[in-house]
């Protein structure tokens, strides 16, 4: 049997992350799991480090993270903190791909759930893709939500997975 004690979506707070959300929450449910929700802040500092910016940098990253933890916390519901002892995180680094992993290791993360936004080859070649590092590096199932337009998955389908 499949047992899922920990469930982490990263969030962008995009459309396809929305929906990861509303997965990442009926998997929590279904399983009696810990919904973390993650959201990665580019760290500051690494951006713009010069001189000229060094002395605002400490207070716009502060706001930059008050940002997010504010939006973070207003994606959580109190039936999720309640029932799913959901978790808000807000983690600022250079890496996005990296925190969301190391994330998943530290709280012994058991899948995650998150959006992509589904770019081409060449974009991703250019750019580099979030979710595919993930997929690569995560210490667990990973579970990635292309279209937010298309239905989620009927609950039904994870009592299904959980009884098999």
């Amino acid at each position: 049997m499949i047992q899922l004690k920990n469930v982490l979506v990263a969030t962008d707070f995009s459309e396809e992350s929305q929906t990861a959300l509303t997965y990442g929450r009926d998997l929590a449910r279904t399983f009696y799991s810990t919904l973390h929700v993650l959201h990665v802040v580019s760290d500051a500092s690494a951006q713009f480090a010069t001189e000229s910016y060094s002395a605002v940098l400490p207070d716009l990253q502060r706001d930059v993270e008050d940002a997010a933890r504010k939006q973070v916390d207003a994606l959580l519901t109190e039936d999720d903190r309640t029932m799913l002892h959901a978790r808000a995180v807000v983690q600022t680094a250079n890496a996005t791909a990296q925190a969301i992993v190391e994330y998943a290791s530290r709280m012994k993360v058991d899948f995650i759930v998150m959006g992509t936004h589904g770019r081409g080859a060449v974009a991703r070649l250019l750019m580099g893709s979030v979710a595919e590092r993930v997929i690569r590096t995560a210490p667990c199932p990973v579970l990635t939500i292309r279209h937010p337009e298309r239905q989620p998955v009927a609950r039904d389908a994870f009592v299904s997975l959980a009884t098999a």
